[in-house]
């Protein structure tokens, strides 16, 4: 057993070095042949710092590419993320051989349009090599070849769903061929039961095992330690998959605090460099429709103040992130009241002016709310903020009611554009409308954004509960 590991062993680390060697080589030949394209001569007719700067290059990729983990493995992980790291490490290495051309005072001769095409020729190709490479690994691992043995330790939901993913993910090369479990039944034909850790020491000894999953629930984490101990002396990788889908509220997210792991467990996705491009987005969506339709804004601002008598923008207090409130504004539907009672509008309610109604069934009324995304209180795209009363009254009544507010509220939103917009009279309707909140900001991202701006600007501002 001990010969296969160092068989195995030195045939990764040759692996590795040629991987390594072939990245270096594909950074030199795209220089050498971007310069073949740019300079009469070739790049040897060029400027020396040219040639210089392809072959510091090249051998700054043998040294700073393994610290941003390219090569170690990838099996069931995301490849967009190996393909962000490379274009970083690449982005590093190209940076680090014009800070030190312009060290020896050689910047001036470097020719920008072979740098750039340099630059941009290494990036395809490095990605290109990486998604054959995968293409080649996927195809040799989906017919059982060079697939990693694994044992699933613990076979509760969290253990059917990691054994289900393998059998769905063949192109990721792993094979389970033993589950330990003291009490389910109910394991899949064709891989072996383990009933003691006895038996998981002797698979993992003779039948070649690389890999032992542990799926326990969170109540039975206390057994981690004993389990990792019992196999600290074997040469196998130990993964833990953690049963945060029991307890998370929003999402989770593994980060270093103080020093420690931890794993945040009610972290919303909009967070971070996320957060940033989201709320730059906003701002500069928000100031462009501002300028855009200044004309329409003033022209229902003389419409409003004409209606009937009163300002032209109504303001409510609203509960923004993280339960910071804030001032909402709109376009004033309404003729002015005292009652003080927070009532929503139904069909045909008495107190919303002609101008109002129609301001209400187009949702033009909304639009002075861009002026609160500028101001950074609300997002284009988001839970749409309720009244105060409302979130006293459905906080005690709505499961997980309140994590709406973890992100900024929005002009439209998921909800609203599948149609759960208006009047909420029920409690169920209510309800819909949370789980379609908390379904946005659990699966956010950039491109549901725009699919929801999309579809609001040429469905949603109008329908039959907009009123």
């Amino acid at each position: 057993m001990a010969s296969n590991w160092n068989v195995a062993a030195e045939r990764n680390s040759a692996l590795h070095y040629l991987y390594r060697l072939c990245d270096a080589l594909l950074i030199a030949a795209a220089g050498i042949g971007m310069g073949a394209i740019y300079f009469p001569g070739g790049i040897r007719e060029a400027a020396p710092v040219n040639g210089f700067l392809t072959m510091l290059c090249a051998l700054g990729a043998l040294i700073v590419f393994p610290a941003f983990g390219l090569y170690g493995s990838w099996r069931g992980r995301s490849q967009a993320v190996l393909a962000l790291r490379a274009c970083a490490a690449w982005a590093t290495v190209f940076l680090t051989g014009l800070m030190g051309a312009f060290l020896i005072h050689q910047i001036a001769a470097v020719s920008r349009v072979w740098s750039m095409g340099w630059f941009i020729s290494s990036t395809l190709l490095l990605l290109l090599s990486r998604a054959i490479m995968f293409r080649m690994l996927a195809n040799v691992r989906e017919q059982g070849i060079n697939a990693k043995r694994v044992v699933i330790f613990g076979y509760g939901p969290l253990g059917r769903e990691m054994y289900l993913r393998v059998q769905q993910i063949r192109a990721a090369g792993y094979r389970v061929v033993g589950i330990y479990d003291e009490h389910s039944d109910a394991i899949p034909a064709g891989v072996e039961r383990l009933r003691t850790m006895e038996e998981i020491n002797t698979m993992v000894r003779c039948q070649g095992v690389r890999e032992i999953w542990l799926t326990l629930p969170m109540a039975a984490c206390r057994d981690l330690s004993h389990v990792v101990r019992q196999f600290r002396n074997e040469m196998v990788d130990i993964r833990w998959v953690p049963d945060v889908a029991s307890v998370e509220l929003l999402g989770h997210r593994f980060s270093d605090f103080m020093g420690l792991p931890v794993i945040d467990l009610n972290s919303p996705p909009v967070s971070g460099v996320t957060g940033l491009v989201k709320a730059s987005f906003d701002r500069t969506f928000a100031l462009a429709v501002i300028i855009g339709l200044s004309p329409v804004l003033l022209l229902i601002a003389a419409m409003v103040k004409l209606s009937s008598a009163g300002p032209v923008l109504f303001r409510q207090q609203r509960l923004g992130i993280d339960g910071h409130p804030f001032n909402v504004y709109k376009f004033r539907t309404m003729r002015m009241h005292h009652d003080h009672r927070v009532t929503q509008a139904t069909r045909n309610d008495p107190r919303v002016t002609r101008v109002g109604a129609f301001l209400r069934r187009t949702s033009l009324d909304e639009l002075p709310q861009f002026f609160n995304v500028l101001r950074g209180e609300m997002s284009v795209v988001g839970p749409r903020p309720h009244a105060m009363e409302h979130n006293e009254i459905y906080r005690e009544l709505i499961d997980r009611y309140m994590l709406r507010h973890r992100v900024k509220p929005g002009i439209t939103g998921w909800a609203q554009i599948n149609g759960l917009r208006g009047q909420t009279d029920t409690i169920e309707k209510m309800r819909r409308r949370i789980e379609f909140d908390i379904y946005y900001i659990q699966h956010w991202s950039f491109q549901l954004d725009l699919r929801i701006i999309v579809r609001t600007a040429f469905h949603g501002w109008t329908g039959a509960a907009a009123y």
